[in-house]
């Protein structure tokens, strides 16, 4: 079984993640694309409040991080290493792990802070 994914603030290391009909790992998928963040995270603590699945808590990470709270992004990302994997489909056509996902955006956090240190 794979999930879908939007993970908007790895676009630059993995491509973005297209919505998914099946489970509804499509939440807030829209509103993560267009910069609707405030949206999105509404519809992602809700989805939390079902079931901390890592598809909702990376969708979460993407609108935290593309709304300047990185820590809050970190957190997640661990979160989601704390899990099962699950495998994710990519938009490009290829698929990762959940924790290939997390530790991607871990190291882009990272890259960030020191870029932003410079």
């Amino acid at each position: 079984m794979s999930i879908k994914l939007v993970a908007a603030a790895l676009v630059p290391l993995l491509g973005m993640a297209m919505p998914a009909a099946a489970q509804d790992a499509s939440v807030a998928a829209t509103e993560i694309s267009t910069g609707a963040f405030a949206k999105a995270e509404q519809k992602l603590l809700g989805a939390l409040r079902d079931s901390p699945r890592p598809e909702v808590l990376l969708n979460l990470a993407a609108v935290y991080y593309g709304t300047g709270r990185f820590a809050e992004a970190g957190t997640l990302y661990q979160q989601v290493l704390s899990q099962d994997e699950v495998v994710l489909d990519l938009s490009n056509q290829r698929t990762a792990g959940s924790h290939s996902v997390a530790r991607a955006g871990l190291r882009y956090l990272d890259l960030r802070q020191r870029t932003a240190l410079r």
